[in-house]
């Protein structure tokens, strides 16, 4: 910031945001109409085709809004309420929980205990052989939903009863309107997108260590288009309060800073190189032991 102050002018919400989530909310509903009567065969293959593409981008989408980018910090629970609507496609309630979880990721990275985007010592131990790393991939969203129980469990606050409430009504309504298939295709739709799935590969791309010495990596490729610019991730880590919009800009104007670090032209090679690699697996991750006082959401 000090040699590139413009780049604060990028610190503002994406108002853009709010339109993309509506009208994906709208295209997930068309979706659970039009496969309520197809037969299952198709249900389970657009549910991965089209639906867990969706969901993905869903996700990161709520990961957008729990740093603000819709409606800005000084509408903080606007974007709380914005996120509990963006999760409804999914199935399952999501946001609320993942915006506490998050914010000690960016704040602790690494952090022992408390960053619970690091694999529990289990998994490191268990999916150490190629069939089974590939098999923690298929797994990859039971993983994350689980590991913050075992690793950093947090009482549950109002809204993440809310957050549940919401979330079981939706479901409930699909269900009465147009039945199990659409159900189906919906949580189907979510666990295939955030397991084997081409986009998935950020999860791992983004602080796997391949190389020694680097923690973060970012991915310019054309996935992006589908994921608010997550693959920016070493500009995002260091500027996590500018819209993913706007971190191509941050990598433009500070080049000097970004272009040379080591970085991903493909997410689907990224899980090719972590099964087929044997000397990488969930426990290439830096984990740090964390001194002083720790204040988490």
């Amino acid at each position: 910031l000090a040699k590139h102050p413009e780049i604060k002018a990028l610190m503002k919400p994406d108002y853009n945001l709010i339109w993309v989530v509506v009208l994906m909310v709208l295209a997930q509903l068309t979706a659970f109409y039009l496969v309520k009567d197809l037969d299952w065969k198709w249900v389970v293959f657009w549910a991965y085709v089209f639906g867990s593409c969706i969901s993905h981008s869903m996700t990161l989408a709520i990961h957008e809004i729990s740093h603000n980018s819709a409606f800005g910090n000084c509408k903080a629970m606007w974007n709380r309420w914005f996120g509990i609507f963006a999760n409804l496609p999914l199935g399952l309630p999501y946001s609320i929980s993942f915006k506490r979880y998050h914010m000690d990721h960016h704040r602790y990275l690494g952090g022992d205990g408390i960053d619970v985007d690091i694999p529990t010592n289990f998994e490191g131990w268990f999916f150490c052989t190629r069939f089974r790393k590939f098999i923690w991939i298929v797994l990859q969203p039971f993983f994350y939903a689980i590991r913050p129980l075992c690793i950093n469990p947090k009482p549950i606050t109002r809204l993440e009863i809310i957050n549940l409430l919401a979330q079981l009504a939706f479901d409930v309504a699909i269900y009465y309107l147009w039945g199990v298939k659409s159900i189906f295709y919906m949580l189907a739709g979510s666990v295939l997108g955030l397991g084997l799935h081409p986009i998935s590969g950020h999860f791992i791309a983004e602080h796997y260590m391949f190389l020694k010495g680097h923690e973060t990596y970012s991915y310019y490729g054309p996935l992006n288009l589908l994921t608010f610019n997550v693959g920016y991730h070493n500009e995002h880590h260091d500027f996590p309060n500018i819209p993913g919009k706007s971190l191509p800009l941050v990598k433009k104007i500070a080049a000097e800073y970004y272009d040379n670090l080591p970085q991903y032209n493909s997410w689907i090679k990224v899980l090719y190189d972590f099964v087929m690699d044997d000397t990488i697996s969930p426990y290439s991750r830096m984990k740090r032991q964390l001194k002083g006082e720790v204040k988490q959401d």
